[in-house]
């Protein structure tokens, strides 16, 4: 037993130095969509307060693809060691799981939570062409251009493209989906006119609907959103109960150990209650989720259970 002792000792006391000294160069957060659009934006919103926090660098990696479900099996499959991250939200955690029969992980067993981001509601928008300047007006000239009206969304199965399809089923309209490798390269071919409408995160688009480069009709949640709060919802616009939204939150390989998932939580939490961090946020039409990491796990498990119930009532399957 003596000799098991020395033999461990030293391994023991390497890992706990290790743990401590946590962390000791550049950390990456793997953003699994395209630079431009909402995920970008906020990673790139609470990079700063977390590097400050952790006495470390916060580098940006974007590895967009496959609706944000390529940069999240990365982030998975990656050392343990807390030096990858991942901002994970409701396309990649909650909607992924039931769209791709073969997804190459499980974001209950694979990932470690930290603390909720933020929630933003998405808007309806449309290139300013378009003849329609309320809900109503527009569900009436969708139906009577069945199959003509474009629909652009970051990715097949992200939550642009399935809040558009829940629009589809509640109001009867039919559309042409435009899949694109992420938010902001969709949003450059809506104001060119390429595609007519899109159902996009505010914080993305709030800028362009205030230059008047696009036309917002209402916002997808069921309370309006702080930032424009003369935009109506979908709900109070004729389709009652109608509530689609993006969520983030930072998660970590699972196995990565407890005190480092500590220590993110804590950088992450002292970020989020900055108030520079929460008027950031709130520029861009989005409210911070501070959570513990049991209250997002839970929150994950429910969010993925709902979304899971429309995409099979919609019949969407990805490969």
């Amino acid at each position: 037993m003596r000799i098991r002792y020395g033999l461990l000792l030293p391994a023991v006391l390497a890992a706990s130095g290790s743990l401590a000294a946590y962390p000791e160069r550049a950390i990456r957060i793997i953003v699994p969509y395209a630079p431009g659009g909402n995920i970008d934006i906020t990673a790139r919103t609470i990079a700063p307060g977390m590097s400050e926090a952790l006495g470390q660098q916060i580098v940006i990696d974007n590895r967009g693809g496959a609706g944000g479900t390529l940069g999240s099996d990365i982030a998975a499959k990656s050392a343990p060691d807390g030096y990858t991250l991942l901002l994970g939200s409701t396309g990649t955690l909650s909607t992924a799981p039931p769209l791709y029969s073969r997804l190459g992980y499980d974001p209950i067993k694979d990932f470690a939570t930290t603390s909720l981001v933020s929630n933003v509601p998405l808007v309806l928008e449309m290139h300013p062409s378009i003849p329609a300047r309320t809900v109503k007006e527009f569900i009436a000239l969708a139906k009577s251009r069945p199959g003509r009206i474009t629909m652009g969304s970051s990715g097949a199965g992200t939550t642009n493209h399935l809040s558009g399809e829940l629009f589809q089923m509640a109001t009867g309209t039919k559309f042409i989906h435009v899949p694109y490798k992420g938010s902001g390269p969709g949003l450059v071919d809506l104001m060119g006119g390429q595609i007519d409408i899109f159902f996009d995160q505010l914080s993305a688009s709030i800028s362009y609907i205030q230059a008047g480069k696009l036309r917002a009709l209402a916002v997808t949640t069921l309370k309006r959103a702080a930032a424009m709060p003369e935009l109506p919802t979908i709900a109070e616009s004729g389709i009652p109960g109608f509530d689609a939204s993006t969520w983030t939150g930072v998660v970590l390989p699972a196995a990565t150990p407890h005190d480092i998932v500590m220590k993110v939580h804590a950088a992450l939490a002292k970020t989020l209650r900055a108030k520079a961090t929460q008027d950031s946020f709130a520029r861009l039409g989005a409210e911070t989720l501070e959570s513990t990491p049991e209250e997002f796990a839970r929150f994950m498990r429910a969010d993925l259970e709902k979304w899971t119930k429309v995409i099979r009532q919609a019949g969407i399957k990805l490969e």
